[in-house]
């Protein structure tokens, strides 16, 4: 039958049955995958961008790739919201085939920028890049922090954090200031609070608002939404939003007012959410998103790596400046790195 290898855009990809199955919510499923998260990023944050799914089919087998289409060719559908970006097949066995089958239906673009990737997905996907005549490189460029439970309570995972965490929320929470919440349904006036107290913090300004407040609604109304808010005098003083899917606690935001900075509500809040996603939820996951910021490792107990694919058709002679440059930094390093392939060699 031979690998049938198509573009669609988002709205076409609604109407066939193995592609929304594929990009749904299940089981295993991460919000970053998902049809309707990618809709909703099309929508408000990348308006007017042509944003395509790549699929790849062989009878039952499916493959599918997300990507935005520009002059400079293919790049991520995903931007700071997104914890990784990848594709996705519900035929493993056959992602190598068709990878590159996806791979080769870039070709037009002559150049393909993904990240950040996880790296099982990464290597796999720039192995079929170079299968399909691509040249380029995948390298790590960024690190997600996380916690495996194994099947732990929050008691044995707490037992386990540094001493001066475990004392500072002791301390705090005798102290009885902070009062705390887990909501599941999304509250208007909670958003609100949430967006007030993002004001007030360190954070940039929110880039996307809206975005996030219908991402929230409708993860509300799938039951997988975390929202904690904590208070002092009846005073929303910090808020975070989390998700609950596919076994895993997803730490989307979280911000606190730094004029109630020595009551900690933040830290408290932080526990009492992890509290309630290992032992209420039972997740056996809890992922931190992207960053390697130094108070994670407190929280987490292990880290992996981001990566980013960066890689030319050989024939798109536009872009051989670039190639070059890539070809350059990478001989230029005084440690070993991976190596740029030509496509007689991926062969």
């Amino acid at each position: 039958m031979g690998v049938t290898v198509y573009h669609a855009d988002l709205r076409e990809a609604q109407d066939d049955p193995a592609l929304a199955a594929l990009l749904g919510r299940s089981a295993a499923s991460a919000p970053f995958d998902r049809l309707d998260w990618l809709t909703l990023l099309a929508k408000h944050c990348l308006p007017g961008s042509a944003c395509k799914l790549a699929v790849a089919r062989d009878g039952d087998a499916l493959a599918v790739l997300p990507f935005r289409e520009g002059p400079d060719g293919a790049g991520p559908l995903g931007i700071w919201y997104s914890f990784f970006v990848r594709p996705l097949t519900n035929a493993p066995e056959r992602a190598p085939q068709l990878f590159a089958a996806l791979a080769r239906s870039l070709a037009p673009s002559g150049a393909a920028r993904l990240s950040p990737m996880p790296e099982p997905e990464a290597l796999t996907l720039a192995t079929a890049f170079r299968a399909a005549g691509w040249i380029g490189v995948a390298e790590p460029c960024d690190t997600n922090h996380f916690l495996t439970l194994a099947g732990r309570s929050f008691a044995e995972y707490w037992a386990a954090r540094p001493g001066v965490l475990r004392e500072t929320v002791r301390r705090k929470t005798a102290r009885g200031l902070v009062t705390l919440r887990i909501e599941t349904a999304f509250s208007d006036a909670d958003w609100a609070a949430y967006e007030a107290i993002y004001a007030k913090s360190w954070k940039p300004e929110e880039g996307h608002p809206a975005f996030l407040r219908a991402f929230a609604e409708r993860e509300s109304a799938a039951g997988a939404l975390r929202m904690g808010v904590a208070e002092i005098g009846g005073e929303a003083v910090a808020a975070q939003f989390w998700t609950v899917e596919g076994g895993t606690a997803w730490i989307h935001k979280l911000a606190h007012d730094p004029a109630h900075r020595a009551h900690s509500p933040g830290t408290l809040l932080t526990a009492e959410l992890l509290r309630h996603v290992i032992d209420v939820d039972r997740v056996h996951t809890v992922d931190f998103g992207t960053g390697n910021d130094a108070y994670k490792r407190d929280w987490m107990e292990a880290q992996r790596p981001r990566y980013a694919l960066q890689f030319y058709r050989p024939a798109a002679i536009g872009h051989w400046p670039a190639l070059a440059r890539l070809a350059a930094r990478h001989l230029l390093r005084p440690r070993p790195q991976p190596a740029l392939v030509s496509p007689q060699a991926a062969g």
